[in-house]
């Protein structure tokens, strides 16, 4: 029988961040940080890496912020962009595959 995890994203919430991957630019900018592991990057680095810069790279990192799946972090002089919210972007993989083949005949998930 399929067992339904319970994942904590509301529909709002779920569009809300899809809505914040709705741009390949950011979308990028998400991959690069997830590339560079929990350490994170510098902002420069990161500019670098994903080939955004200035105020271009700054208004995405405040969307990608707002919707929880990157943090920033000042260290010094510097500030990190660290991809740690990986438990958000399993929160909306989870969200997805939730209902995966509820609605099929036998109603077994395929993914476990």
């Amino acid at each position: 029988m399929k067992q339904h995890r319970p994942t904590h994203l509301t529909v709002e919430q779920a569009a809300s961040t899809f809505a914040a991957l709705g741009s390949e630019q950011r979308l990028g900018v998400l991959n690069t940080l997830v590339r560079a592991g929990p350490d994170g990057l510098s902002i420069g680095e990161l500019g670098q890496r994903s080939g955004t810069t200035g105020s271009t790279l700054t208004h995405h990192m405040k969307i990608l912020t707002q919707a929880g799946l990157v943090t920033q972090e000042r260290r010094g002089r510097s500030i990190i962009c660290a991809a740690a919210a990986y438990d958000e972007m399993q929160a909306l993989s989870q969200y997805l595959l939730s209902e995966c083949c509820a609605d099929t005949e036998d109603g077994h998930d395929t993914h476990d």
